[in-house]
């Protein structure tokens, strides 16, 4: 619709004078207002409303009609939905179709909350007492109009199109709506209620139902299957299938004729950027800037190194001119030396002496040799401090027998600290040793070299994520089938020996008495046991070892080379890691094939949706046989003269269809014609105008005298007659 100001709505409503009438088609899914004698409404908006908050303040909004994006993004949408007013096609909330109402006089340019204006307002068939008075209620009390009438919009629809040759006076309007489906039989142009029915089914159920197969069919793209885009395919593809099972049959073949039914729907789609690999002058220039910031590393690490190095000689020297002048000292006045100093003794002075000058020799870049050399010489010095230890027992006193205890433990500490040193010293020549020859190799056939390290890593990485998922899941050497893996099959050969041999010991004890351990041999079982003795995690332990050095290596002399990713334990207690295609255009085309025939199929056979009711055509049977009069003639009039009306009467070929049911439930050779409206959408608001623009209009309305008088019971009696 136009945008059109306020100030103009409200000049052309002023233009109309009071005696005008307003016509009002409500229906579950459109609101449809316009004034009587025209040909077009006014205002049309979807009668819904929503009232949701705003995101920064918290205020309460009403919204009327259809979502506007715009506005809505401003908006906490997710606590209220969209709610209307009616159920199965009745209207039961009030508060609701208040605000409806209030818009809709509003976009007409009413001035006040007063209307002066007669309303001829549309309803359902049979509609319940109770809701045609609430509703004269709300425009008599809240509005103050002086005159009301209610019609149904089928009947409107079906008078519209009789004067245009489309119907007889005599026929059946079926008019399969937003919620519900109705069929009301016409003789000699008047509706007969007696013979209405109606099912629960209409067009929101197939469009619910399409909504559903679409999001089990592409679940990723479910944020996309909005109900007005739902809508706008099942008007733009959808149809009736003639015979519903052969159709099923050709799809589920998939002939030619098939794929000429399906429709594609593409969704929007940015192909990805492709990446290129580096070319050899991407990679000369990275390897240059690696080259740069190597060298601006080194340099940086020189310059702090010579800066260390001058620091500690001159602490070196502080403290070895400090032990010059210590010696000078006479031997009373050495402890108020020390303690302008900062020293407790002159043991300390000396060892403080001993670390400067290793860190100063390891700063300058010694060699290992040198350093262990110093080292054991510093370390041979110290054998003097044990004088106990070789001294028997029964020669010291209580006090000694503690300072000998003291020093075989610091003698063992030390000694453990050599061993360690000397095994993480060794370690490091060995890996020189590696880097030197792996060098030499390398300068001398370079490719040859960074093939064979680039197999050597992926063999190693290969075994190190085997004995990672054997771990996790087990070998299943045990012929274990069913999918459980048992301790013994996540237990390596040390482990599962150490389990023998608890078992043996176990068993062995039972026997007899409890006696174990009173021999040597029971203890050496003891050590059989010890972790200490499983060889499989130290190979597992060097192997990985092995590949963080391959790797470092690779990264240092291949730019190119990119370490694979450390695998999480989900991943590694599968065999092999899922990899992830990349979308492709056709993972954003949404293809309808079974489902544009399939949904609005539920019109003829509401079973397909869990609803046990009657389809169409059934329902014009039932009609017919609902008349009184059981006149052949009659029914021959009705069937020859079969309306079709409401927005579900737009689906492709349901009128051949239709035409087909009926055929299978009347006599052979009774005449069938199924005629659909020239606008099965507006032709109500176009009927209902022409029927209010009438001047006999205002003898079949009822006013406010009328409604006070004679209330509740009078609406009950009260029907429009269509034929003026």
């Amino acid at each position: 619709m136009p945008f059109i100001s306020k100030i103009q709505r409200q000049t052309d409503y002023n233009r109309f004078p009071s005696s005008t009438p307003i016509v009002i088609d409500n229906g579950a899914s459109y609101f449809r207002i316009g004034w009587a004698g025209e040909t077009e409404p006014r205002v049309i908006f979807r009668n819904i409303v929503q009232r949701p908050r705003h995101k920064s303040t918290g205020e309460t909004v009403t919204v009327v009609g259809d979502h506007d994006t715009a506005l809505l993004k401003h908006f906490d949408c997710t606590r209220s939905g969209p709610r209307s007013a009616f159920d199965s096609n009745v209207v039961f909330q009030f508060e609701i179709m208040e605000y409806i109402l209030d818009f809709a006089f509003d976009r007409l340019g009413a001035n006040g909350s007063r209307i002066d204006h007669p309303i001829l307002i549309t309803e359902c068939v049979c509609n319940p007492v109770q809701s045609r008075s609430k509703m004269a209620e709300l425009l008599f009390e809240t509005y103050g109009v002086p005159s009301v009438a209610f019609g149904v919009d089928a009947a409107f629809s079906y008078k519209y199109n009789q004067q245009r040759g489309i119907c007889q006076k005599d026929g059946l309007a079926i008019c399969p709506g937003f919620t519900t489906t109705h069929v009301i039989p016409f003789v000699d142009g008047e509706p007969v209620n007696r013979g209405c029915c109606r099912t629960n089914i209409g067009g929101y159920h197939v469009t619910d139902n399409l909504k559903q197969l679409l999001s089990l069919k592409y679940p990723h793209h479910m944020a996309r299957f909005t109900w007005e885009k739902i809508e706008d395919l099942k008007m733009e593809h959808c149809y009736i299938a003639p015979d519903y099972a052969l159709e099923a049959r050709l799809f589920q073949k998939g002939s030619k004729e098939a794929e000429d039914k399906t429709r594609c729907w593409q969704l929007p789609w940015v192909p990805p950027p492709i990446e290129e690999p580096p070319s050899e002058e991407e990679i000369a220039r990275k390897a240059a800037i690696k080259e740069r910031q190597g060298q601006r590393l080194r340099e940086m690490a020189e310059a702090k190194r010579s800066s260390r190095i001058n620091e500690l000689e001159n602490q070196l020297h502080g403290l070895e001119f400090l032990l010059q002048q210590l010696a000078q000292v006479e031997e009373e006045e050495i402890s108020s030396f020390l303690s302008k100093t900062g020293y407790v003794s002159k043991q300390e002075i000396e060892s403080t002496l001993t670390k400067v000058s290793q860190s100063l020799r390891k700063a300058k870049g010694e060699s290992k040799v040198e350093q262990a050399e110093n080292e054991e010489k510093a370390d041979s010095s110290t054998s003097d401090k044990y004088p106990l230890i070789n001294v028997p027992d029964n020669m010291l006193t209580p006090e000694q027998l503690k300072e000998k205890k003291r020093q075989i433990f610091l003698k063992t500490t030390t000694e453990g600290r050599q061993r360690a040193k000397q095994k993480r010293f060794e370690e490091e020549l060995e890996r020189e040793k590696k880097t030197r020859e792996d060098e030499e190799r390398r300068l001398e056939n370079p490719e040859l070299y960074l093939e064979q390290m680039r197999t050597k890593y992926k063999d190693l990485y290969e075994k190190v994520e085997q004995r990672k998922r054997l771990k996790i899941n087990g070998g299943h050497a045990n012929g274990n089938s069913s999918g459980g893996v048992g301790r013994g099959e996540r237990l390596n050969a040390a482990q599962r020996e150490r389990m023998r041999l608890l078992t043996t010991a176990a068993f062995d004890r039972g026997k007899g008495e409890d006696n174990f351990g009173a021999k040597d041999e029971d203890w050496q079982l003891y050590k059989l046991m010890s972790k200490d003795n499983d060889d499989d995690d130290d190979g597992a332990d060097e192997d990985e070892a092995e590949l963080a050095r391959v790797c470092s290596r690779l990264q240092a002399i291949d730019p190119t080379f990119v370490p694979k990713p450390e695998p999480t334990p989900s991943q590694a207690a599968t065999t092999e890691v899922p990899r992830v295609r990349p979308l492709t255009k056709e993972d954003f085309q949404v293809v309808l094939g079974v489902e544009r025939f399939r949904c609005p199929e539920i019109l003829f056979h509401p079973n397909l949706v869990g609803i046990d009711q009657a389809g169409l055509d059934e329902m014009t049977g039932a009609s017919i046989r609902r008349l009184a009069s059981k006149n052949e003639a009659l029914e021959d009039r009705l069937t020859s003269s079969i309306f079709m009306t409401g927005g579900c009467s737009l689906f492709p070929g349901i009128n051949e269809r239709l035409e087909a049911g009926i055929q299978m439930l009347r006599p052979c050779g009774s005449p069938i014609k199924v005629a659909r409206a020239l606008d099965p959408v507006l032709d109500a608001w176009r009927g209902a105008s022409a029927y209010a623009a009438n001047l006999q209009f205002q003898q079949q309305t009822f006013n406010r005298v009328d409604y006070y008088e004679k209330g509740e019971d009078w609406l009950r009696r009260y029907q429009l007659r269509y034929t003026l």
